[in-house]
């Protein structure tokens, strides 16, 4: 819901007209027969119910085309509509033959965009299921699921305006190219081999996804006559598949139990320590499921996640996939998004949004590392990908895998419960260790931009014996803060209740919430002083100290600052695995289910970050970016170590972690969070507004508040209302925030409440002052 009031009146003078008309439509009384009217062909119902693209809560209802000889329309039809004073692209979601609006005053709608249904009646239920859950506009739900050329009337992909991709093809000679004459040449090399890998063809966006900036390496083989320039398709064509390890006992157990329920509706948590072999469960299941003729959707939380499964999984799988997520461009969307809805490839792998690709065949839904954050879609259509995962494979009739070393609480209640079905792996695969973790009192210890002593000589001793050594921070720049030391003027956002990071590689000054960018001034902007001092490190500065530690040592650092060019996340992360660098520092795009086989040493620069936060679910995300980093070490037959830099050694759940692993801390959470009446043992909805005036966001979250059906704390139906209050960060962006937290401990007393209470809401006083929305189960609370 992305608000139903906008204070931007330039921008919201037609969507209020929208509204007026819409209720207007709402109040005509009786349901009314349209067919004396004569509108469409014989037989063909007379009223086509489209949602359109706009902060309305109903479809609308037209006319079908008056031109003779037209095809009769069907839900899940793209439609060109008047709308307003202008058009707009609509979706016919129903039909009927009577309706609530004056039959006169009904319009026929202007073209049928398409030539069959984009999505079938399944498809249709599931967004609207969705669409109702999140209590968000019908219209603006259906559109956010199609890729961004289906959401405009202009020529598409399906009607033959973009016939394919360019691409890069392998010769025959460059078929039988002996990679010995590359020696010299190892990125050449890089290039052929991954080519031959899939097949003898990729297109130049997966060559970059996957290898990263290959251009040159390209040219230098397109004149050697062993590659040539192509139109190719999307899918990726699977080689013949190589054979896997031998599964243990526990992978087994788990490969039998989902196959199993192959054909019906179960959910499974599949709970295993790092590096315990979970991909390699995936596959073995992907392979059962594709030799049965059934279509497979893995969901990843990260874009950096999807070309390390790609490269598995083309390895190891026969049939077809195809890649969805926010990096591809349009086109290459769009035509993934066709096939799959097609039923013309066997797997699709993406990041959230493909939880809403049409897939005919659908067998199997995997959900890896379940519990990440990234899962959850933070603006406009405040959807979790992962609990829509479940829904679809309810309604689809299938099994759904939840797969995490660090599962959410969420999803441990249901587990527990017995909702899901529990699958353990306890140990790493290949007999690899754990590694040892260890914490490091940082108090009253000399430290270099947050590296202390034993950490440095730990390094220093991982690196002299050959191995990688990987460092986390989860703070990038150089420092969070610039100070003046004669003065004490500090850098602060002028947008933003924040501090200014200091990025001195650009010589800027970035508010990390508002994307605000200033030079770095040379003199203090308040007195004119000349000492300006960076506090606090971040990503660069610790670069830079480690550069001077260890002059010559390859270092990658990977943060979203060093990867925003298109394919070097994916290039660094290689070379990474390949041992080019021996130090890697990141954040945590570093720590996300990347296999670095030479890693031994995990170094966490600050743990202290998460250990205090204001939102109740910060224990649980630190907790879980700390076991996931140490994830990162001993994966190979090496043994791994972990330390962890605090001033805090006896943090209950840093003594949790250390002593007895992640399961006993979720155990305690779990306690902890049914006493105090939190998620999972409640339901919460957050209703949000921000407004430029600092009090108009409070004001109008009051007035929505004197509306509910609630009374005080005590609450009737089983709903309790808490605020509203200034969010944690109050001012972001210009605007002033705020927020009104609705609380029930039962799912459908929430749902029943939202249902009554949000038209009113609408009607509020302030309600078109202010931006507002409600978030449905929040995942954080700022």
């Amino acid at each position: 819901m992305c608000g139903y009031g906008v204070d931007d009146r330039s921008h919201n003078t037609q969507l209020l007209g929208v509204r007026k008309r819409q209720l207007c439509l709402l109040r005509e009384a009786g349901e009314q027969p349209v067919d004396s009217l004569g509108a469409g062909v014989s037989g063909a119902p007379s009223i086509l119910r489209v949602a359109v693209p706009a902060p309305v809560p109903e479809p609308f209802d037209y006319l079908p085309p008056s031109e003779p000889g037209t095809p009769p329309p069907r839900p899940g039809q793209r439609v060109l509509v008047p709308f307003g004073r202008g058009r707009r692209v609509g979706l016919i979601v129903a039909l009927g033959s009577t309706t609530k609006v004056a039959p006169q005053r009904l319009k026929p709608v202007i073209e049928i965009l398409d030539e069959r249904p984009l999505l079938a009646e399944a498809d249709l239920a599931f967004l609207r299921w969705a669409a109702d859950y999140y209590q968000y506009p019908l219209g603006e739900a259906l559109f956010s699921a199609l890729p961004g050329r289906l959401r405009r009337s202009g020529p598409d992909l399906g009607s033959g305006a973009d016939p394919g991709e360019r691409g890069w093809c392998l010769t025959g000679a460059g078929a039988q190219a002996d990679l010995d004459d590359l020696k010299r040449a190892p990125r050449q090399a890089q290039v052929l081999s991954h080519l031959r890998a899939l097949g003898g063809k990729a297109a130049v966006a997966d060559l970059a996804r996957v290898l990263g900036q290959c251009a040159a390496a390209l040219r230098a083989l397109e004149r050697r006559g062993w590659v040539e320039s192509c139109l190719i398709e999307d899918a990726v064509p699977a080689p013949a598949p190589v054979a896997g390890p031998i599964l243990n006992d526990d992978q087994q157990t788990a490969f039998d139990q989902v196959s199993r329920a192959f054909g019906t509706f179960v959910p499974f948590l599949l709970e295993g320590v790092t590096a315990s072999g979970k991909t390699e469960v995936y596959i073995r299941l992907l392979e059962a499921v594709i030799a049965a003729g059934r279509q497979a959707l893995v969901l990843v939380p990260e874009i950096g996640l999807t070309p390390q499964l790609e490269r598995r999984f083309a390895a190891r799988l026969g049939g077809t996939m195809v890649i969805l997520h926010s990096g591809l461009a349009e086109g290459e969307r769009e035509r993934a998004w066709r096939r799959a809805a097609a039923g013309e490839v066997d797997l699709l792998l993406g990041t959230r949004s493909a939880v809403f690709v049409p897939l005919p065949r659908l067998g199997l839904i995997l959900i890896d590392e379940e519990h990440d954050l990234s899962f959850k879609q933070q603006e406009g259509f405040r959807y979790s990908g992962r609990d829509l995962a479940v829904r679809r494979a309810q309604q689809a009739g299938c099994p759904v895998v939840l797969g995490s070393a660090t599962p959410s609480l969420e999803t441990l209640a249901n587990a527990r419960a017995g909702r899901y079905r529990w699958l353990r792996l306890h140990r790493r695969a290949g007999g690899a260790a754990p590694p040892a973790m260890t914490l490091i009192d940082i108090r009253a210890q000399p430290l270099e931009a947050g590296l202390s002593p034993p950490l440095l000589q730990l390094a220093e001793e991982q690196l002299a014996a050959g191995n990688q050594v990987l460092l986390f921070l989860n703070r990038r720049g150089f420092a969070p803060v610039l100070t003046c030391h004669d003065c004490g003027w500090v850098g602060e956002c002028p947008r933003c209740d924040a501090r200014l990071t200091l990025h001195r590689a650009s010589g800027e000054l970035r508010c990390h919430h508002c994307g605000l960018i200033r030079p770095a001034p040379g003199r203090c902007p308040s007195c004119g002083g000349p000492d300006l001092r960076p506090l606090g490190q971040g990503t660069e500065r610790v670069e830079e100290v480690l550069a001077r530690r260890f002059p010559g040592l390859p270092l990658a650092r990977v943060d979203r600052d060093s990867t925003r060019r298109k394919g070097e996340l994916t290039r660094l992360l290689s070379a990474a695995r390949r041992g080019d660098y021996r130090l890697l520092l990141g954040t945590q795009m570093l720590t996300k289910g990347h296999h670095f086989p030479g890693v031994t040493l995990v170094g966490v620069v600050d743990a202290d970050a998460g250990l205090y936060g204001a939102d109740y679910r910060a224990p649980e995300r630190m907790a879980q970016l700390l076991v996931q980093v140490t994830g990162r070490a001993g994966r190979a037959e090496r043994s791994g170590r972990v330390v962890v830099q605090t001033r805090h050694p006896e943090h209950p759940l840093l003594d949790s972690l250390l002593r007895e692993g992640y399961p006993a801390f979720a155990e305690a959470a779990l306690t902890e969070r049914r006493v105090a009446a939190l998620p999972p043992f409640s339901h919460q909805a957050l209703l949000r507004a921000e407004a430029r005036a600092a009090d108009e966001a409070l004001a109008f979250l009051r007035a929505a508040a004197s509306v509910a059906d609630v009374g005080g704390a005590s609450g009737v139906g089983d709903v309790v209302l808490w605020g509203p209050a200034p969010a944690p960060m109050e001012r972001r962006a210009g605007r002033w925030r705020a927020q009104l937290l609705v609380q029930s401990p039962h799912r459908q007393a929430l749902r029943r409440f939202l249902v009554d209470w949000l038209p009113r809401v609408r009607q509020a006083e302030g309600a078109g002052r202010v931006r507002w929305s409600i978030d449905v189960d929040p995942q954080e609370m700022g």
